[in-house]
Parts: C-alpha cells; structure tokens; sequence
C-alpha cells in the first residue's frame, strides 16, 4: 500500500468515528462577587466536577503536568509517534504493557468515553477519539476537558475539585508538594487516595518530584522540603457559606452552572463564625439570622439565615430565618412616626401624653406597666413607648399605615385581613428581609430599595415617606446609644421584642450599610424573658464593626426639614392631641390592662400568662372562673402561671371593693 493509499484509510478511519458527548454535567457553582467560590452541588450520581480551564490553574501545575504526561502536547496531533514507540518497545521486552504511551488528548478521549485501558483494542479507539478531537478543538479546549474530568479518587473529578477535596482551596497557588500530587493521582486513583492511602500517595509524589527536578521544573532544595510534608490524610469539605441564599439560587436559577451573587465572601465568613459564636450564650433551642446590605445600590453582602449548623434539627437550622414570617415587634414604629410627621400631626419636638388611653375594647399599655405623663415625641420613639404610637396611629388610620408599609417594598402578612392598631406593636408578619427592606428606605430618604443578592438594573424611585420625615427618624434613632458597640454614634437602630419574647429584632444602618439581627426560636416557641435590647442589639453593634470600622455618616438633613424647638412650633404642632373619641379609662376603679377582654392568647408549657391592672387601691385579689388565684396583691402586674385551653373568666377586686372583669380565650 502506498503512503497516500494509507494515509486515505487512516483519515477514513478518524472521520467514521462518532464522538461521545463533549459536555458532561459539571456542579453548580454558586460565587461571590469577588469570584470565590461560596459553594458547589454534586452531579446528580454525587461527583464533584467543577469546570476547570488552564486560567484556573497555577501555571506551575500545567507545566509540571506537561513535563510528566505529556511534554510534545502542544507539537503532536493527538497521538505522540514517540511515546508509542517506547510504549511497544517496552511491551515487547517485557512481555506486558508497561507505559501506555498516552498522550494528554487520548486520556481525556478515554475518560469521555469511559473507555478501556490496558488492552490494544482500547488503545485503537483512544487514538482514534484522539485524532477527531484535535481535529475539531483548540489545544486549550482538550487540556480544559482533562483539567475538568480527571480522576482523582473517590468521586472527585478534575483538579479543582481534587484542590478543594485535598488542599481545602483554588488550585491557583501550589506548592512543589501539591503540584506533583495533583499530577499523579490521575495514574493510580483509587490506590494512591491521600484519605485513604497516604503512604502510597506520598511515595508516588516524591518520584514525581524527582522527575520533575530533572526536567528543571523545581530546584533541588525545594524538591527536599516538598518531600518533607507529610501528605494529609483528611478530606476537605467543600465551600458551604451562605447555606440559605446559595440554596435558594440554584433553585432561582435552574439552567445556570454559574451563579453570581453580591455577597461578600469574607464578611459571610466572619458573620457566621461570629453568629456560630453567639449560640453559646443562647438558650438551646434559640437561633439567630443576619442580614447585611448596601442600602446605597440594594446588594446583599452577607446573609446568615440560621446561625447553627446545619445537622441541627433542634434549632431547625434548615429554615432561612432572613425569610421567615414573624411578628416584628415594635420594630414598625419608626414608620408610625415618620407618617405623622408627614401628615402635620406631630414633629418630634412635639409633646405628647403617655398616658392610659382605651379603643372600644382595645386599651393598649407599656411594656413595663407604668406612664410617663407628657414628653417630646422623640423621647417616645427612644423608649418605644407604646401608648403614643397608638394614639398617633389612630389618627393615622391602620389601612393608610399598612397602604404605606407596603410601597415601602415590604410583603406584609395580616390574619384576619383587617388591620387593627395593635399592628404597631406587631401585630402583622414580616420576615427580617422585609424590615432591612423598609430600614434601608429609611436610610435612603424615604425611597424604597430592592434588596438582592443578584446584580440587578435600579428600579425608577418610589417614594413611601418624605426626606425630612426619614431624615427625623434617622436624628433620632442614631441619638440611642448601641449598647456595647464602640462605634454607635451615627447608627440609627431599633430594637423590638414581639409578644411572649418569641422574637428578638435590632435593625440599624449608618451612611452605608444596613443590618438586620433576629433572635428566636425558629419553631415560633417563646424565650423567657429574653429583650431585644439583651440580645440583638449587642449583635447588631458588633456586626457593624465588621462591617464598617470607620462608619459612614448619615445624610445632612434635607433643606425642607424644620429643625426648631418645641416653643418655635406651630401652635397645632407644639402638643398632640388625640381624638375625641378616645376615651381614658377610669382613675379611681380597677381596670384589666392586659389581656383585654376578648383577648385569644396562645397556650404555652414555657410561658406564664402576665395580668397587668391598673386604678383601684391596693391590695388586691384575682380570681379565674372563681378560683382564687391571688390574695394580698399590691403590685401593678402578676404572674398567674401557665394556663390551661379554653375560656376564662378574670376578675379582680381591690381593698374598696371595687372590681375589674375580662373574658378571655387560651388556646
């Protein structure tokens, strides 16, 4: 046969062949917004295969992985005429196959393929994949599939998912060590696993390393100290920061390999050890979420959905408490304020009496029990009092309030479908996404903010509350100390505690950023006598100082914005007056505070029922569908324990004879 009548048959040969499919399911990966990688998904029969390309690599290792595989890579057509040749020499003298003369192109032909090894029939159809590929593909294309699909033991496929697996990190800095590693595993898998076979690993990457000396690829010293480590046993885990958001991202985004977030990879990682920290000083069944963004362009920077591990079923950690539907506590006030300022009906020089006050059956009090009589309106928002920001919702309207909580960005959830003034002291669900949502408005002037943990074009401005009013919410909630936070001056925060301290909120921001902290139980189950001011707030500060050491100061005021004391007021703004309609309850008679009548409280083991009286002469005595509960009281709030289901009868007599009644529901 003549040359051209053989080299005719060879390329007849190459063009019948079919090749295997070039793209194999590679893991989703999730990064942030610097590139690194937050976490990744096994292919569905549970290998971790990270796409790899020789840019994703140290340029050492590719050197190295030439100089021992296959040094005429980029020279040769897929088949090296000299590696096959001292291939069949050394079969032939030895009786068996000895080297298999492969060339990088026929053992990614080999690994598409799953194909044999070992015999000449699978040799054939390597170099016959070998000559199509380099027939259709660039150099870089072949070395990005061997980089991708290489075996490195186990289910570990490519070399970033071996560097991850092995070295805990990117293959992008490799020492001598880790290099010739890498470079070997290929050969002998399954016999040469680190977590496995350390000893027949580490004898396999010292030869490498004296090979690779003599090609001059290392010095002799280094050669020394690389032999020297001691190859580790352990198999790293892979990247797993931000459990939650990187979750709910691959389900987002079904169709993409590669999800970037705007997380900050670093902040993520402290915030969660700081967070993992804190559950030491939280009771056991008590967790916590975190939410930080860029209140400036909406982007999320870090999101902590549940601070304990996530095999921890006692704290359910694998619910995203950033999502979940709460009740906020008293952490809506500041929009309460914010629309009266707004509507001309208080300015917070504004006085305003904190004083008993009763709608129809509702007859709302203090945290603590107790009235402070008049004071300035910002005095009542920093003590979160609860009376004055009834009486300014009353006249507010709880449907306008609600109208305004939801064009602040915010998805409110209401039961019952009517809004009723106990929606101030959060009486509605929200999630701490929603509230950084609204406090990040706050922080932008009264413009709502999209948060996102995706890049997203901004939205046209939509206003929810005027410059001025932000920018007067803003003086007066940075004017609060932050606990034990150094940098407190300039952060403008609210706390809250929800009813029966199932949930703990601290929401601030500063020029910048803002923060959202949640403390709870995220079955819903009360904390005893756990505060908001207790727990997320010390929280709150220190993840500011993560964040911003050097915090950015918050906005001047706007020109509009009418800064003068209360004496230089209007008339109608220098006191707040409520409505006719309100009526306040009787001085010199007994009176239930808390529950009302008509109240359904939910039952709880944990949680004592607190009966809050108010009027009447001490001492007193309570009683529950007749039964004495107590004799001789003379304090303003008792505890009568834990009650039973069903349908209750209060009442209390003080020392006059005088009597209070409510009927309430436990259920």
């Amino acid at each position: 046969m003549s040359f051209a009548a053989a080299n005719d048959a060879i390329d007849r040969w190459v063009s019948s062949a079919e090749l295997p499919p070039l793209l194999h399911e590679s893991s989703v990966e999730v990064r942030a917004r610097d590139g690194e990688l937050l976490r990744a998904f096994a292919v569905e029969d549970g290998r971790w295969r990270l796409e790899t390309h020789p840019s994703d690599v140290d340029p050492d290792y590719l050197k190295a992985l030439l100089a021992y595989e296959d040094k005429r890579f980029f020279h040769h057509a897929g088949v090296d005429p000299y590696a096959l040749l001292r291939a069949t020499w050394q079969a032939a003298w030895n009786g068996r196959i000895v080297s298999g003369g492969s060339t990088l192109t026929m053992q990614v032909a080999r690994l598409l393929e799953n194909g044999r090894t070992g015999s000449w029939q699978g040799k054939l159809r390597q170099i016959q994949l070998a000559l199509v590929l380099e027939s259709k593909m660039s150099k870089q294309d072949i070395l990005s599939l061997y980089l991708t699909h290489a075996p490195f033991g186990g289910n570990i496929e490519g070399v970033r998912a071996a560097s991850y697996a092995y070295f805990g990190k990117e293959p992008k800095r490799l020492t001598p060590a880790q290099t010739a590693l890498l470079v070997v595993l290929p050969q002998a898998p399954e016999t040469r696993r680190p977590d496995r076979f350390a000893q027949a690993a580490t004898q396999a990457r010292n030869a490498a390393l004296e090979r690779l000396a003599k090609d001059g690829l290392f010095s002799s010293e280094a050669v020394v100290a690389a032999q020297r480590r001691p190859v580790s046993p352990t198999l790293r885990s892979f990247p797993t920061l931000a459990f939650h958001s990187t979750s709910r991202a691959r389900v987002e985004n079904p169709d993409r390999q590669q999800i970037a977030l705007t997380l900050d990879a670093s902040l993520q990682r402290r915030l969660e050890a700081l967070s993992a920290k804190k559950l030491d000083t939280l009771e056991p069944k008590a967790t916590m979420a975190v939410l930080v963004a860029d209140h400036s362009t909406g982007e999320v920077l870090a999101s902590v959905g549940s601070a304990a591990p996530m095999n921890d079923l006692n704290r359910k950690s694998y619910i995203d408490m950033t999502r979940a539907i709460r009740s906020p506590g008293s952490a809506l006030k500041p929009l309460v304020y914010a629309m009266a300022f707004d509507l001309g009906l208080a300015h917070p020089e504004t006085l305003i009496n904190d004083a008993p006050v009763r709608f129809g059956n509702y007859s709302p009090s203090n945290f603590d029990g107790q009235f402070r009589g008049v004071l300035k309106v910002r005095e009542a928002l920093q003590m979160s009092l609860n009376i004055p920001v009834i009486t300014l919702l009353e006249r507010i309207g709880p449907e306008r309030f609600m109208q305004r909580l939801q064009q602040s960005g915010v998805k409110p959830q209401l039961h019952g479908g009517k809004a009723g003034l106990a929606v101030a002291l959060g009486g509605v669900g929200l999630s701490l996404h929603d509230l950084v949502t609204l406090y990040a408005g706050l922080a932008q002037g009264g413009k709502a903010v999209e948060l996102s943990a995706f890049q997203r074009a901004p939205k046209p401005d939509a206003r929810f509350t005027s410059r001025a009013a932000a920018w007067q919410i803003g003086e007066i909630l940075s004017s609060t100390p932050l606990g034990n936070a150094r940098l407190s001056h300039g952060i403008a925060f609210k706390t809250g505690t929800s009813y029966g301290y199932r949930d703990n909120w601290a929401i601030g921001y500063d020029g910048r950023y803002v923060v959202g902290v949640w403390v709870g139980r995220a079955d819903g189950t009360p904390m005893q006598g756990a505060f908001a001011r207790d727990t997320a707030a010390p929280l709150l500060g220190q993840i500011f100082q993560y964040v911003a050491p050097q915090h950015s100061p918050l906005s001047p005021p706007p020109p509009e914005t009418l800064i003068v004391s209360n004496a230089e007021l209007p008339q109608p703004l220098q006191r707040f007056e409520a409505r006719d309609a309100l009526k306040r309850a009787a001085a010199d008679k007994p009176d239930i505070v808390f529950p009302p009548s008509g109240a359904r409280l939910a039952a709880s083991p944990d949680m004592p029922l607190i009966l809050k009286l108010r009027g009447g002469t001490p001492p007193y005595a309570v009683f529950a569908n007749g039964e004495i509960k107590k004799l001789g009281l003379r304090n303003s709030e008792v505890s009568l324990g834990p009650m039973a289901q069903g349908f209750f009868a209060l009442s209390v007599i003080d020392s006059t004879g005088r009597s209070a009644h409510a009927e309430i529901e436990i259920r």
